[in-house]
């Protein structure tokens, strides 16, 4: 069984380390910046996003739990007035990945955030993530729209 549980502080450095780096790739991949400007970007976005670390009240940061293991994160943005909240990072361990624990944590995600009134989820994947893409239409969510970007 999937479960979610508050990021402790020392908790933290070890999600950062990973997200940092796992979204400088991205931007770098999608943008066509640099590596060294795509982790000061990465970077940038920690630091504006979780001024309080993991106690930052606008954002929840959670670590998803299996058998009393940590599996794996999710980061999303509750907006009370929408009755949404838009995810801005799934993760699932690598060695953890494979084997259905990102389905069902979406799945516990959202029975959890429905009793709690949410109507929507929201979130971007990357064009070139399929592996995401096709957790996220196993899990019931569809596309409403495209991202472009042109390098000029």
């Amino acid at each position: 069984m999937i479960s979610f549980r508050p990021m402790q502080e020392n908790e933290f450095s070890r999600y950062t380390d990973y997200f940092v780096s796992d979204y400088a790739h991205e931007i770098s991949e999608n943008y066509g910046l640099s590596l060294s400007d795509s982790l000061k970007q990465a970077q940038e976005t920690v630091e504006t996003s979780f001024p309080q670390g993991p106690l930052t009240e606008s954002e929840t940061l959670l670590c998803i739990i299996k058998s009393g293991e940590i599996i794996g994160y999710i980061w999303y943005r509750p907006d009370q007035n929408n009755k949404s909240v838009y995810i801005y990072d799934f993760h699932i361990l690598p060695d953890q990945q494979g084997q259905g624990y990102g389905k069902q944590a979406l799945k516990t995600l959202e029975e959890n955030l429905s009793q709690q009134g949410f109507k929507h989820i929201k979130l971007r994947v990357a064009a070139d993530n399929t592996r995401a893409q096709h957790v996220y239409e196993a899990s019931g969510f569809r596309v409403t729209g495209i991202n472009m970007n042109k390098t000029i």
